[in-house]
């Protein structure tokens, strides 16, 4: 009953924080509200969660990383896949080896192996905080699909450079060979079986439908189960768990491009995932405010750890790793700049010399979070032979700093460097979007004239059947001339539509308003008014 309790407690105080941040008139993102009411309840209160390692890490991040790899744009990905791996891969490593050796440099009481694993957390970064800070500050969506695809794949890279570092922590070796081979083996067979996991559910899945119909419930049910039977399936053959739930997530974004799923499911999946993703975010964040008040009561066995006597050296060290990290991300962040447009120069492709604030804000933006958070607390409480793990509270306190300083850090500078800038359109990408618009409603017209000849074949009210596709048609061809007209005519017509559409909201918005007049004075049923109200809701989401 107790882990019951607690469980409502925290997702109860994720609701609350939500609430508070919307009310707070400053732009501070939801991921500092939801640690500062999580801080404000561990000193309140007796509340304490007890974390287990193993069961944090395999509950809370197969899902996070599978929806991370199923959303991801993948067009983009694969566009700026260059830079994505420079800074998912190449940073990781230059980080976790160079703030490694700095960490310890720093704090020599803090083993080396410890002192990596620490370089390992604070690597990978966060989309999630981002994008909350996104939300008042105007990042470039192609910043924001790279920020995206290097979070995606340094969570892996940066988690599995962890596990080496706590295995070396806990044996006290470490052989490059036997690092590389083991390497290896983790992404080569956690890939497979991600992709094996994700492939032969969809393809399960598919068949049951097929055979027996679709329950939309099961499905999404289904789909939650896939991040966790691909992560347990890797870690129980020794693979890694964290590559194996990305894989499985890229694959299934794969599998759902076959346009299989009712339109119903995907609607209530999204929602459901919406909601997953959110919970457990905000879970993760309100129990590192929640810790933090036991962990500041240690704080001064934590400084004396590091052979001084005075708290304020922990902020020091905190400020040291956030300034240490900035610098590393903006050397490279610029090296990898230079260095792309020194390739693209070669091959005789136009070079644009990139606006200095956007290097700037690409480095700032590399905000730490949940990943973070998640991978310091799977630290071992023990070592083999039952004595603490060494500098465990250290590191997660230094680990904790990082999150919220580099959360506040770029909450204040994001929106100073990005404002005013002036970024060229992305031309390509409405391109892309008026000829799918085109092409489409063109599939539409041809399948409504198909379906209705063959609907009105042999009928004696054929001339209604005509009369209703004829009507539809229309809206497609309107669709259709908004389109392909240019210049003065296409800004009236867009006008036009943006009239139409608030009219058609405010209409929309009336009937929804009557359904529910109707029912509370017992005119209709609520069944019947939840289901006129969802068919209404459909169409205000595509308005």
């Amino acid at each position: 009953m107790e882990a019951i309790t607690v469980v409502l407690l925290l997702l109860l105080a994720v609701v609350v924080s939500d609430a508070l941040g919307r009310m707070i008139p400053w732009p501070i993102p939801l991921p500092l509200v939801q640690i500062a009411l999580g801080a404000g309840i561990g000193s309140l209160s007796d509340f304490r969660v007890p974390l287990d390692p193993e069961i944090f890490f395999a509950l809370f991040l197969p899902p996070l990383l599978f929806l991370d790899g199923w959303r991801i744009p993948k067009q983009g990905l694969f566009r700026d896949h260059v830079i994505i791996l420079e800074l998912a891969l190449g940073l990781v490593v230059v980080t976790v080896l160079g703030m490694g050796f700095f960490i310890h440099w720093m704090i020599p009481a803090m083993p080396l192996a410890v002192a990596f694993a620490l370089a390992a957390v604070v690597s990978p970064t966060d989309p999630i905080a981002v994008s909350a800070i996104a939300e008042r500050a105007p990042i470039p969506k192609r910043l924001l699909h790279i920020l995206e695809g290097e979070s995606l794949l340094n969570d892996a890279s940066g988690l599995v450079c962890l596990r080496f570092a706590i295995a070396a922590a806990l044996t006290g070796t470490f052989s490059i060979q036997d690092a590389l081979s083991t390497f290896v083996w983790l992404a080569i067979g956690g890939l497979a079986i991600g992709i094996l996991v994700a492939f032969a559910a969809t393809r399960t899945k598919a068949f049951i439908t097929l055979k027996f119909g679709e329950n939309p419930g099961s499905q999404i049910l289904f789909s939650l189960l896939i991040p966790f039977g691909a992560y347990m399936a890797a870690e129980h053959l020794h693979c890694s768990g964290i590559l194996a739930a990305v894989a499985a997530g890229i694959t299934m974004s794969y599998s759902e491009l076959s346009g299989k799923a009712m339109a119903a499911t995907r609607m209530r999946r999204n929602a459901v995932w919406d909601t997953v993703q959110f919970s457990i975010n905000g879970i993760i964040f309100v129990l590192l405010g929640e810790q933090l008040p036991g962990i500041l009561s240690h704080s001064g066995d934590t400084v004396k750890e590091t052979n001084h006597q005075d708290p304020w050296w922990l902020l020091v060290y905190v400020v040291a790793i956030n300034v240490g990290l900035a610098g590393a991300r903006l050397l490279w962040v610029w090296g990898s700049l230079k260095l792309t447009l020194f390739r693209n120069a070669r091959k005789g492709k136009a070079v644009q010399e990139q606006n200095w604030r956007v290097t700037v804000a690409t480095s700032v933006a590399g905000v730490r979070g949940t990943i973070t958070l998640a991978g310091v607390l799977t630290l071992p409480l023990a070592m083999p032979d039952g004595s603490p793990f060494p500098a465990r509270d250290l590191a997660i306190f230094l680990a904790a700093g990082t999150i919220i300083l580099s959360l506040v850090g770029a909450s204040i500078l994001l929106p100073k460097l990005l404002h005013g800038l002036e970024l060229p359109e992305d031309d390509h990408h409405k391109a892309e979007e008026d000829m799918a618009r085109l092409k489409a409603a063109e599939a539409a017209i041809r399948s409504v004239e198909s379906a209705q000849h063959r609907m009105a074949e042999g009928r004696p009210d054929a001339d209604l059947y005509a009369d209703a596709g004829a009507r539809i048609m229309e809206l497609y061809r309107q669709r259709i001339r908004s389109q392909s007209s240019t210049g003065e005519e296409k800004e009236l017509i867009r006008k036009t539509n943006e009239i139409e559409q608030a009219l058609r909201l405010e209409g929309l918005r009336a009937e929804r308003a009557e359904l529910f007049r109707l029912a509370r004075e017992g005119e209709i049923g609520d069944d019947l008014m939840r289901r006129l109200v969802r068919e209404i809701d459909v169409l205000d989401a595509q308005a």
